[in-house]
Parts: C-alpha cells; structure tokens; sequence
C-alpha cells in the first residue's frame, strides 16, 4: 500500500519520519528512497547551517574575549 501513494503524500509523510527512521523509510521503494533522499539533504542543510552559525557566534565572542571588550 505504501508504495501506491502519490508523491505528494509521500512527501507529507517523509518530512515527518524522525531522522533515525529515514533509512528504515527509504527501502519501501524507488519514489519513497527520492523523497527520503531529498528530505535528509535538507535536513543536513539546516543542520550544518545551525552548526556554522553557531560556530561563528563563538568566533566573535573568543575575539571579543581576547581584546578584552567583554563588560
């Protein structure tokens, strides 16, 4: 059955599938491994911009730290 759903339900249900479950998710078949695939890019996206943004916060701050500006 799940492998006779239309894409757009697929994707509805893809984007809900915890990141543990997404390899589990992609074995259905060939639409769902796309999907699958599609939505751990994104997720890895907003991961590694968090992780970068994050980074360069803490990069401002050690400068900060290191002139001494910090009240």
């Amino acid at each position: 059955m799940l492998d006779q759903l239309p894409v757009e339900i697929v994707e509805r249900i893809v984007a809900k599938i915890p990141d543990t479950d997404l390899i589990v998710a992609s074995k259905v078949d060939s639409v769902w491994w796309q999907e699958v695939r599609q939505e751990a890019y994104k997720r890895w996206k907003n991961y590694a911009t968090t992780i970068g943004n994050i980074y360069w916060k803490i990069q401002a701050i050690g400068k900060q730290f290191e002139k001494r500006d910090i009240d």
